[in-house]
This record gives C-alpha cells, sequence and structure tokens, in this order.
C-alpha cells in the first residue's frame, strides 16, 4: 500500500472536485470551509496525453482563487513528474530529472 506524504501550505497540490475534474495548483492556504490555490491547472486529455489548460481562462494567473470545500473530493501532494510539468507550465523555471 502506497501511503502519500501529506501537503502543505505553498506546496504544489493536486485537487480532485465534485464536477470530476483534476486540478493542479499552488496551495496559498487552507481553513476549515475553503481552500485558497494560486496558478490553478485542469487536467486534460491532449493530443498526446494528459496536458494542462488554465482552470479560467477570464482570470490573470497570479489571481488566488477560493474554492469550498464543499466541492472537493480530495487534497493530495502532486507526484514528483506531474509537479515538475506544473512547475514548467506556470513558471520559466526547467526543473532537471
Amino acid at each position: 500500500m502506497i501511503i502519500s506524504t501529506p501537503y502543505k501550505v505553498g506546496e504544489t497540490v493536486s485537487i480532485k472536485l465534485t464536477s470530476g475534474e483534476e486540478m493542479v495548483a499552488h496551495l496559498e492556504n487552507e481553513t476549515a470551509t475553503e481552500v485558497l490555490v494560486r496558478k490553478p491547472l485542469m487536467l486534460i486529455a491532449g493530443q498526446n496525453g494528459a496536458a494542462f489548460a488554465p482552470f479560467m481562462f477570464t482570470v490573470d494567473a497570479e489571481t488566488k482563487i477560493p474554492i469550498k470545500l464543499a466541492n472537493v473530493i480530495c487534497i493530495v501532494k502532486t507526484d514528483t513528474d506531474a509537479a515538475s510539468a506544473y512547475l514548467q507550465s506556470t513558471t520559466s523555471i526547467q526543473t532537471v530529472s
């Protein structure tokens, strides 16, 4: 059985929403009723497999977005490879494996 490491504020997390969508984002804060994320990207099916797309197209990428926990199924620390891909998509930082 694989036990995932608990996530922390400041890390890249994967969030499964009750709508079925999967989001990868930078966790800014968490309260008893909501999580606050920055630079949220949705996981979508692309031509060559999974790809990232903006969670919301009409807001600035740096906007901090509150998400009600009532709309969340689970939050987990993002896998290392996916977190690296997310980092490359949201910054000019290139990670080395």
